[in-house]
Parts: C-alpha cells; structure tokens; sequence
C-alpha cells in the first residue's frame, strides 16, 4: 500500500466533496459522509465517466448530474440503478492530513 497525502481534513467538510489528483495522475473524489468520516471514491460516474463532483452530494448519497445515478457514499453501492458501484480507495487520516492509496483499485466502468 502506498498512502499519500492529498489535502487536510480543513478541505473536505461534512456534506462536502472535491476532486484531487495524486502523484500518479488519479483523480480521486472526496467526500464528507455526514457522522464526520472522509471517503475516498473514484472521480467519474460509472455510466458515462461524468465528472461526479458536478453533482449533489447530501452528506449521504451522491448523485451524478447527467442521467441522475445514484450512490450510497458509505459504501460506493449504486442505488439507483442497483446494480452499479463506484471503485473506494482506502483512507488513513493522519492527524489533519487525508491520505489515500490508489494502488490496485480500478474504477468501475458500467459499459465497454
């Protein structure tokens, strides 16, 4: 595992979510769940690979502005359709730093 840091928990607020980048390239989005825990997802819908961070976010469930896909941000479960995800990558927060490892997570893709 190769944790890094990419932003302080200053930058990620409940009911809050941001795209940053890591070292490799990754975008990975942020999210505040509400109950105060940081969550790491890929950066893209699934559908149709929109920026998911152009959506809502209501501290629980996230949904993408172009065809209204919906996902529980607790585990990255699809929720509307039901049968889709978004690939979570693995969080350690380190006083007031996220940090977040990439390695071996693809993101999910729902078409070919």
């Amino acid at each position: 595992m190769a944790f890094e840091k990419v932003c302080t928990l200053d930058d990620v607020w409940e009911g809050d979510m941001e795209v940053f980048t890591t070292s490799s390239g990754v975008d990975v989005l942020l999210v505040g769940v509400e109950g105060g825990d940081v969550k790491a997802f890929q950066a893209m819908c699934p559908h149709q690979e929109i920026e998911l961070v152009d959506g809502e976010f209501d501290g629980k469930v996230l949904t993408c502005k172009a065809h209204l896909w919906q996902f529980d941000c607790n585990t990255g479960k699809g929720i509307n359709p039901s049968d889709c995800e978004i690939a979570e990558y693995p969080v350690k927060i380190q006083e007031e730093d996220v940090l977040v490892d990439v390695e071996g997570v693809e993101p999910c893709k729902s078409h070919s």
